[in-house]
């Protein structure tokens, strides 16, 4: 059985979005049932692409392409409940040719309670065929990454 990396610190991130947890999203364990959890990680996302000045979908008009989710990852830790505030953290682990993977990260004052990763590629959305990243989305996430405003 292979060994999974450490989930990285919340100081390993630097897009971070405040989320309360809502009633509707607690289970009859009084739990945040488990898959709100891929809801938070879409909700950081689509903060992210925002904070970066390229706001989903609109960044992607023009372009030939669209993302698609391909591969979803969530490590359990611990369990969010009722009225918790949440930090859901975000940032581009990994830029490939077409592909890009983004390590999220949801904490409750400081205490990790979820790891995980989603892997999208750009493709045509027609033909379904992986193409090239955009240029300019490629930049933004390299500047955010590397400090820029």
């Amino acid at each position: 059985m292979s060994k999974h990396p450490e989930p990285s610190p919340l100081e390993a991130f630097r897009f971070r979005y405040p989320l309360r947890v809502r009633w509707a999203e607690v289970d009859a364990q009084n739990i945040v049932f488990n898959g709100h959890y891929l809801t938070y990680f879409d909700v950081g996302i689509t903060e992210y692409w925002r904070a970066i000045g390229l706001p989903y979908p609109e960044s992607m008009h023009g372009t030939g392409g669209d993302l698609f989710a391909v591969r979803s990852v969530v490590n359990y830790h611990a369990s969010a409940h009722f009225d918790d505030m949440l930090d859901i953290v975000v940032r581009a682990g990994k830029l490939g040719t077409s592909s890009m993977t983004f390590e999220m990260g949801i904490f409750r004052a400081g205490e990790r309670l979820i790891s995980g990763e989603v892997v999208y590629v750009n493709a045509d959305p027609v033909a379904r065929k992986s193409m090239p990243l955009p240029a300019r989305l490629r930049g933004a996430i390299e500047a955010w990454e590397n400090g820029a405003a």
